[in-house]
């Protein structure tokens, strides 16, 4: 983990910045894709992805499984798993990053058998692997523990389909699920499952090279289990990341008079783009763009509005503190009700210490009333996506403020301080 920090000039509410950003490819899409390697029999090419932290870690864990991954060049990868043996995710890296828990479902799929500790990640809420446990006894595995792993055995080496009920929508279940339904003999049906675009993203790219998945992007998916699936060639273009794009454009609408967001889905990002547009921010939004232009008019013209995050299509969780940094600057009072993640607010003393008029209610509600002058401080960022909201209020605050924990940051965004300088913001990495 580096100890970079991050130092911001902050622009006083002025909005200064100006210029185009392209969006990278999306962290949630390609890493589910990675894990799906197992399902191939052959190997394939991914595009578009992008230079994260994240992507570097599965990347290690694949290697530690005997997968060969190649760096084919800036944002392109080659994975071939024919070498494959290992099943055991044992190493530190499984227990820090919570996305170790997708490649359980491949693994137990093709090999019969796997291990892994409990998955850990950022300090936003519990991680409660039930559901997993519970959906492979479902399919046929029998689940032991050693003390410091769960193992998970198939019975007869081969996982059955069934039916499997969510009591909540998760994204990595749904993805893990799919993916183990592919290999599992007869139909696997899912209900409740999460409708994000990148669960139907990886389920287009599995159907193309072979496998028969329906229902993706609805609460129900049926799988079909074929066997291996061979690519032919056909190469994986990650999708864009809306969480990146909804970021900069929040940035955008505090700190910038004319912004180009370029090469996104703007459709993904409906629910934040209605509150942005009632609240009186000037967004143009095209068919893979969002441009902010004439925003002249002061943050404090803007409306506040309340927000209470839910799975997709509603307000999605991870923009859900960057948007706190809008309600911060606009006039009014609102209430943030984060439902997904109970360590989620944990960012506001932060904002409170830059001068918020921020109130906890308890772990998963907050008030906040706008519009409040922001100073700049020195920072920890306790997460993936509160360290970039950080990075938002550092930009918006008045004086220079110092961002560490850049490594979070890092797991997310790629190349962060190179995309802001480009429209003109005063931040530079101090290693």
């Amino acid at each position: 983990m580096n100890g970079d920090t991050l130092k911001i000039q902050g622009l006083s509410g002025e909005k200064k910045l100006k210029g185009e950003i392209v969006i990278g490819g999306a962290k949630n899409a390609v890493l589910p894709l990675m894990a799906a390697s197992f399902l191939f029999s052959d190997e394939f090419v991914l595009e578009n992805v992008p230079d994260i932290e994240d992507v570097k870690r599965m990347c290690e864990l694949l290697a530690e499984l005997g997968v060969t991954t190649k760096k084919l060049g800036d944002h392109e990868y080659s994975i071939d798993t024919a070498s494959a043996t290992g099943t055991a995710l044992e190493s530190e890296i499984s227990k820090k990053f919570r996305a170790s828990i997708i490649l359980s479902g491949p693994l137990l799929a093709r090999f019969g058998k796997v291990s892994f500790p409990h998955p850990g990640g950022c300090v936003i809420g519990a991680r409660p692997i039930d559901v997993f446990i519970e959906g492979f006894e479902k399919m046929g595995g029998e689940i032991s523990t050693d003390g410091k792993n769960y193992i998970v055995t198939a019975k007869n080496g081969k996982l059955s389909g069934t039916e499997i009920f969510f009591k909540l929508p998760s994204v990595t279940a749904t993805e893990t699920f799919i993916m183990a339904g592919v290999l599992a003999e007869g139909k696997t049906v899912l209900r409740n499952v999460a409708m994000e675009p990148e669960i139907e993203d990886l389920a287009n790219y599995l159907n193309s090279c072979g496998a028969k998945i329906t229902g993706a992007g609805t609460p129900t998916i049926e799988i079909e289990g074929i066997g291996m699936l061979v690519t032919s060639g056909k190469k994986y273009v990650t999708m864009p990341d809306r969480i990146e794009a909804g970021s900069f454009l929040i940035l955008g609408s505090l700190c910038a008079e004319d912004l180009l967001i370029k090469k996104c889905e703007p459709k993904h990002l409906d629910a934040l783009t209605v509150e942005l547009v009632r609240a009186g921010v000037p967004i143009e939004i095209g068919a893979d763009y969002f441009h902010i232009k004439g925003n002249l008019a002061p943050n404090s013209s803007f409306k506040s509005f309340n927000i209470k995050t839910h799975e997709y299509p509603g307000f999605p969780t991870d923009i859900q503190a960057p948007a706190s940094i809008f309600l911060t600057q606009s006039s009014g009072d609102a209430e943030v009700f984060e439902t997904i993640f109970e360590n989620r607010l944990n960012y506001a003393n932060d904002l409170v210490s830059m001068g918020a008029d921020i109130k906890l209610w308890g772990a998963h509600t907050m008030t906040i009333k706008g519009p409040a002058i922001l100073k700049g401080k020195e920072l920890y960022g306790p997460d993936i996506r509160a360290g970039l909201a950080l990075v938002i209020a550092a930009l918006v605050a008045k004086g220079e403020s110092l961002i560490h924990n850049v490594y979070y940051i890092d797991r997310g965004y790629e190349n962060i301080e190179g995309k802001l300088r480009s429209i003109g913001a005063g931040i530079e990495r101090l290693q």
